[in-house]
Formats: C-alpha cells, sequence, structure tokens
C-alpha cells in the first residue's frame, strides 16, 4: 500500500486514541506533576506514546515486511512505560537500552554484517536519548521528530513507511501536544521515537550505503544530537554530574534569553526543518559536492552554538 496512505491512517489512529490515553492517563495518575525542573502548573497526562504507537502499528501493518520493527518499538514502548511508572535506576534502565538497541541491530542491522548490527545499535541507544532530553516543552520533542520524519521518507522508498507512519501519528497526537499541552510523550514516547528515528536511520542505510547517505542522516536528527551534547558539555564545564537534570538545554535557554516556551519551540523545529531540507539535498548530491555541504553544515551549527554561548555555564553566563 502507498507510504502516504499509512501516514494518513497513522494520522487518524493517533487523533482517535490520544484523547482517550488523556482520560486513562488522568484516572489512573500516570501523569507528569510540576516540579522544579517542570514547566507546567498542574499535572499533565502521560501515556502520549502509547498513542504514538498505536498510529505506528496501523502504518506497518498496511506496509509489506516492516512489522518486524515493532518488536524493538515496543520493547521501547515497554521500557518507557516502566520508566514512568517506577523511575527505573539508571544502570537498569541504560541496560535495557542496549538489549533494545541489539534487538533492533539484529531485525534491522544499518548494512551487511555485525558492523550493521552495532551501527543500528548505537544509534538507537543515542536517539532514545536525546529525543527524552529534547522532550522539555509543549511540542518541542514531537514537533522535531515529526520534521527529521518527513526527511527520512524523502531520502528514499526504504525508510518511507516508518517515517511517514511516524510523521502521522506524531501530527495526529500533535493536536494535543501542541501550547498548551493537554498530554505529553513520557519517557514511553520519547524512547518510542528516538527509536523510530534510529530505525529510519538503519534502513535508509542498509537500502543505500553511499557515503552522501551517511553524511546526510546526521543533519537529519542534528537538532536533538546537538542539544543533547550541548547539556553535557555545558554540565561538564560547571562540574555538574553529566546526567543530573538541569536548564542548561538550548531550549531553556532560550526562554531564559526571553522568548517565550512556544517561540523557543518555533526555533527549535524551524532549525531542524533547515537542517533536514540539507540533508535531503546533500543526500542526492555528488559525493564531494554532498560530503563538503553536511561538513560545512555542522560546523556553522557548531559555530552558532558556541559563539551564541550555549556551552557557558549558567554561573558564567550570568
Amino acid at each position: 500500500m502507498n507510504p502516504v496512505v499509512g501516514g494518513l491512517v497513522a494520522f487518524a489512529v493517533a487523533v482517535v486514541l490520544t484523547p482517550l490515553a488523556i482520560r486513562v492517563a488522568l484516572r489512573t495518575g500516570v501523569v507528569d506533576r510540576p516540579g522544579a525542573l517542570k514547566v507546567q502548573e498542574t499535572p499533565v497526562a502521560y501515556l502520549g506514546g502509547v498513542a504514538v504507537f498505536g498510529g505506528l502499528v496501523a502504518a506497518l501493518a498496511l506496509a509489506s515486511g516492516t512489522t518486524r520493527l515493532l518488536v524493538p518499538l515496543g520493547l521501547a514502548l515497554a521500557l518507557g512505560l516502566a520508566d514512568d511508572l517506577a523511575d527505573l535506576d539508571p544502570r537498569l534502565r541504560l541496560a535495557c537500552e542496549v538489549i533494545i538497541g541489539v534487538v533492533a541491530g539484529l531485525i534491522a542491522p544499518a548494512g551487511a554484517g555485525w558492523f550493521g548490527g552495532v551501527v543500528t545499535a548505537v544509534t538507537v541507544v543515542g536517539l532514545l536519548n536525546a529525543v527524552n532530553l529534547l522532550d522539555g516543552l509543549d511540542g518541542l520533542a514531537s514537533g522535531v521528530a515529526c520534521v527529521a520524519a518527513i526527511g527520512f521518507a524523502l531520502l528514499g522508498p526504504a525508510p518511507r513507511p516508518l517515517a511517514l507512519g511516524l510523521a502521522g501519528a506524531l501530527c495526529g497526537f500533535l493536536v494535543f501536544n501542541r501550547p498548551p499541552a493537554r498530554i505529553y510523550l513520557g519517557d514511553a514516547g520519547a524512547y518510542l521515537v528516538g527509536t523510530a528515528l534510529a530505525l529510519a536511520c538503519a534502513t535508509a542505510l542498509d537500502a543505500d550505503g553511499a557515503i552522501t547517505t551517511w553524511a546526510a542522516l546526521p543533519l537529519l536528527v542534528a537538532v536533538p544530537v546537538t542539544d543533547t551534547a550541548v547539556a553535557i558539555l555545558r554540565r561538564r564545564r560547571a562540574g555538574a554530574p553529566l546526567f543530573s537534570g538541569d536548564r542548561s538545554h538550548v531550549y531553556d535557554q532560550l526562554v531564559d534569553r526571553g522568548r517565550t516556551r512556544p517561540g523557543a519551540v518555533l526555533v527549535m523545529v524551524t532549525a531542524q526543518a533547515v537542517l533536514t531540507t540539507v540533508g535531503v539535498v546533500v543526500a542526492h548530491l555528488p559525493t564531494a559536492v554532498g560530503v563538503s555541504g553536511a561538513v560545512l553544515s555542522a560546523g556553522i551549527l557548531a559555530a552558532l552554538v558556541g559563539r551564541g554561548g550555549f556551552l557557558t555555564p549558567a554561573k558564567e553566563a550570568s
């Protein structure tokens, strides 16, 4: 079936399931409560990931040869739900993430041989955490991931069913996740979305291992990866624990500098849209030109982050 139809079905399923997820979350107390690092003033429902997963299931069920991807996606969702409900020990959580990565590598290696499986596993663990760290403002992680998914769909036919299914499901979820959000992805949704993006990377590389494809893929996920790198480097410079929660993310800094929260989300989503566009173009250019374009884009992004003061610890910045 046409992947576009799958994306539309995923949208419809997510639009229907998300209000149900809100009701279940509020009745069962599976909510994100206000706190020192929280932006909301009242509890907000979790379980958004369940609705997104429902959309993905519908989309992949309509596409041939893709239902195997539901195994690592389902495992990621289950791990996130456990983390939402029980706040898992970080070491246990990381061990489970590695297992999910290994399963994903066996099911959808990013190329032939053991190296392709390792690439998939590492990408799953990395993007799973990057999307989770990005999920700090209403509509941010879902909006950025939706843009990235559209980019993957434009790379070629191999990642298209998953990518359009993810984009459709996230669009349906965004109806309720846009500011002011009525529901969040939660860890379940963030882990699911990060794993889906990693699998899109893997399927794209498995179908086309061209150097320009390798060069393009980091641009399609540049915002979550860059935001995670900024948070870690800033904490390191401040002498803070690398995996502690704080307001060192790029989107937090944008808000601290005077942007509204929706304005910060718009900046981040727009940045990902620009980088995704460049990535898609790079993937279809001759090797030398494409790689040069990708390196130049990465350099410009790094310069903007550095010159913009986003790596300066809070005390120094003030």
